[in-house]
């Protein structure tokens, strides 16, 4: 990444030429000229996939290649022509896994350059939550459709942009939720939006806590970064701040200037969950209210357990706990007539006091919700298609909110009103404040 001004335009070399080229030839005479090392990213895919349809590829480059974004480069790896990362070891281990004999893939530091780039098609952002958003708006004004993690953003006001963006610019952007592409939760949110419980009297929502011990171990004090990493870039439009080994890579999830904890990190799947079997996803609760407890010792930020109450218009509760003593892990649907809990691989159903031995032959009913199978494929057909993808930007947006609501109530202590239609805190000009963020200059959004 960094901070200078992007070059005015990258050389391509004509992409019908390369297209005309078989995949043994084009590598006889790359390696011929010596050219492997320079190759750009068209270059690079038509030489491992000349036999596939030019129509069938697209090009994606991944942002933020550590941990998940290592999952999210692998789940797509045939369209994969271009890695980024700050972290100079993340971005060699993930060329490394791209590479091809001595064929190896573009890699950069900084996105923009690969924003600017015309034979990128997309972009893929794994990149830590507070990243999100200006990465995503970003890449839609330079023309490129987004797969962009979960939660979709670090504050409210950031998915409205990345909306904004997507819509103004014509883009694909799907949110990283991927259980919406699971059997269970497509055919459990069917139930419950049919009215297979009756009237539904509750949600139930349970959230694993923290696990920032389990990596971390203990605190360590504040260091000079590692020279693999630039840390500057990678707080980007964070506060300034010392590094420390404790608030970076996995463990950013736990401290307010990167991310929510695991209200934001969990909650962005079944609180999205929720609001898909609520039939919520253009909109959202209008009341909540809750508890937490913290780090004694302040090891992190955020909750190690928390209680929320989510109440929406039609009357429904939906109860959240994250951590220890909460509710179980997953989604129950509770209604007159019985449950209905969900969690990742299984379906349990129980109907007037008895459980369903095979809760997948009792039938949905007239509402059919969109089906996917496989959640980054259904992004690369919908990029293809231009149909709006499962978890479309405004979804992630309006899910990610619920999760940001949770948090304000907890750190505010007070119950919060919302207006989900103008997406504004009612009477509450300090809880009002923290549906945005300011950025550290240079950094803005748009």
């Amino acid at each position: 990444m960094g901070q200078a001004t992007l070059a005015a335009s990258i050389s391509l070399p004509h992409e019908a030429a390369m297209t005309s080229l078989t995949r043994r030839s084009f590598l006889h005479s790359a390696a011929a000229s010596g050219t492997f090392l320079t190759l750009p990213a068209i270059t690079y895919r038509a030489a491992l996939l000349a036999d596939d349809k030019p129509s069938e590829m697209v090009r994606v480059a991944c942002i933020g290649v550590g941990g998940q974004g290592r999952g999210n480069m692998n789940a797509i790896k045939k369209h994969v022509v271009a890695v980024c990362d700050v972290d100079k070891e993340h971005l060699a281990a993930a060329a490394k896994v791209l590479e091809k004999g001595d064929i190896k893939p573009r890699t950069e530091i900084d996105y923009r350059q690969l924003l600017a780039a015309k034979d990128i098609d997309a972009v893929l952002v794994s990149t830590p939550d507070h990243w999100h958003a200006l990465i995503t708006v970003d890449a839609c004004n330079a023309g490129k459709d987004v797969y962009c993690e979960k939660p979709l953003s670090l504050v409210v006001a950031e998915g409205r942009a990345m909306v904004q963006a997507a819509r103004a610019n014509k883009r694909i952007v799907q949110t990283g939720s991927q259980q919406r592409s699971a059997k269970e939760f497509r055919h459990a949110c069917e139930l419950v939006r049919n009215g297979v419980l009756g009237k539904l009297t509750e949600v139930k929502v349970g959230l694993p806590g923290p696990n920032w011990v389990d990596r971390a171990k203990k605190p360590v004090p504040d260091s000079d970064p590692p020279v693999v990493l630039d840390f500057d870039t990678w707080l980007g439009p964070a506060p300034a701040r010392k590094f420390n080994a404790n608030r970076v890579h996995y463990l950013f999830r736990f401290f307010w200037d990167y991310s929510g904890g695991q209200q934001t990190n969990f909650g962005a799947h079944d609180l999205d969950i929720t609001q898909w079997g609520l039939g919520m996803d253009d909109s959202g609760p209008t009341s909540i209210e809750g508890t937490a407890t913290f780090n004694k010792d302040g090891w992190f930020e955020t909750p190690e357990t928390a209680k929320l109450t989510y109440t929406y218009a039609h009357g429904v509760p939906v109860h959240c706990s994250l951590g220890r003593g909460g509710n179980p892990g997953g989604v129950t649907f509770v209604g007159e007539k019985g449950t209905i809990y969900v969690k990742r691989g299984s379906i349990t159903v129980t109907l007037n006091g008895e459980k369903v031995a095979e809760p997948y032959k009792l039938p949905t009913g007239d509402v059919k919700l969109a089906v996917s199978s496989n959640h980054h494929s259904n992004w690369l057909e919908s990029i293809k298609t231009r149909k709006l993808p499962i978890c479309d930007v405004e979804i992630g947006h309006r899910s990610a909110t619920v999760c940001h609501l949770g948090n304000i109530a907890i750190r505010t202590g007070r119950k919060i009103v919302w207006d989900p239609k103008t997406e504004t805190i009612v009477g509450d000009k300090d809880a009002a404040a923290m549906l945005t963020k300011e950025y550290r200059k240079p950094w803005k959004l748009g």
